[in-house]
């Protein structure tokens, strides 16, 4: 995928709002694959949703006290969203002068999307099939746009695309409320879920990743979508789900696996690196899959975004994780 064996990232949000100390920590810390930081501390237009409203063409969206609502024109909240973005990519490109290498950049998914965003009465835009396409094309095309402005801005790096999809589980089984909170609304199709994923995969000449941290995560579905990876919880991982794993490594996937909370743990200080890919490797040997291929196939990361831990630990996770993708290189069984 570019980044080599014993790679290590982060999932996407840092803790604070200083767009520079955000950059200049992910690309300190991750020499083979940074990312671009999100800093929803900042408020509405820097969180997930808002921003990748703001990439949106031709559709825009407001903040509403429900949440983010399609609108008319584009207004405040848009043009913050849009605002804010430019400073985190200003402030990549800043750190990232002469780079070469892979660089991981992050948007929610159509499917998480269109559970969060509202049509203009309310209701998720997921309740209306047609409306769902629509979100699917403005997405693309945002996409497409902000894909070439990273890739303008640091010319040297090959763009790993990441779509965040924490509600697909939700979506799949029909577990998205409508806005009364007394019903859900339909499970959508995983044909059409599928499509929707491939279509967005096809966008890019890069690779895709799906992040998920919720439990139940659908591997063989994303795998069939063509994503080249997929980033979740570890800790999450049921057996009923390790045969999927299993058959979509030998498929080719890239597991992302998270293995550090996202926030600071009451247990203290980061100690053992090698501890903490030690299920990973139980995994791998249980699978029956080769402990030559574990390196290669395994991107160490948090279990999630790290908005919400201190500074430090956000600092030491990112470090930590690195030293961890290294002892699975060094110590493979």
């Amino acid at each position: 995928m570019g980044w080599g064996a014993g790679a290590a990232t982060g999932i996407g949000s840092m803790p604070g709002e200083d767009a520079r100390e955000a950059a200049r920590t992910v690309t300190g810390s991750l020499e083979r694959l940074p990312y671009l930081p999100e800093l929803p501390a900042r408020g509405p237009g820097a969180d997930m949703i808002g921003r990748t409203a703001g990439m949106l063409v031709e559709l825009y969206a407001r903040v509403e006290p429900s949440g983010w609502r399609i609108g008319d024109h584009p207004g405040r909240d848009t043009r913050r969203a849009r605002s804010w973005l430019g400073e985190d990519l200003d402030a990549l490109e800043e750190y990232t002068q002469g780079y070469t290498g892979t660089l991981k950049v992050s948007a929610v998914g159509p499917w998480t999307l269109a559970a969060a965003l509202e049509l203009r009465g309310g209701e998720a835009m997921l309740s209306d099939p047609g409306a769902c396409r629509d979100l699917a094309g403005s997405l693309a095309e945002g996409l497409r746009a902000h894909l070439a402005d990273v890739r303008r801005r640091v010319p040297g790096a090959r763009v790993v695309l990441q779509l965040d999809e924490p509600s697909l589980r939700a979506v799949l089984e029909g577990r998205v409320r409508s806005a009364s909170g007394y019903r859900t609304h339909p499970a959508v199709d995983r044909v059409v879920v599928e499509g929707a994923l491939r279509e967005m995969c096809a966008l890019h000449d890069g690779p895709v990743v799906v992040h998920c941290c919720a439990p139940g995560v659908p591997f063989g579905l994303l795998h069939r979508s063509g994503v080249a990876g997929v980033s979740f919880d570890f800790s999450l991982v049921t057996e009923r789900e390790e045969e999927a794993i299993g058959e979509a490594v030998e498929g080719g996937l890239t597991l992302f696996a998270g293995v550090l909370p996202g926030t600071d743990p009451q247990s203290g200080p980061l100690s053992d690196p090698a501890g903490s890919v030690m299920g990973v490797r139980t995994l791998w040997r249980r699978l029956g899959l080769s402990p030559g291929t574990l390196a290669e196939s395994v991107v160490v990361t948090p279990s999630c975004g790290l908005a919400g831990a201190s500074p430090r630990y956000a600092r030491a996770a990112l470090d930590h994780c690195v030293r961890a993708a290294t002892s699975l290189v060094d110590n493979p069984e």
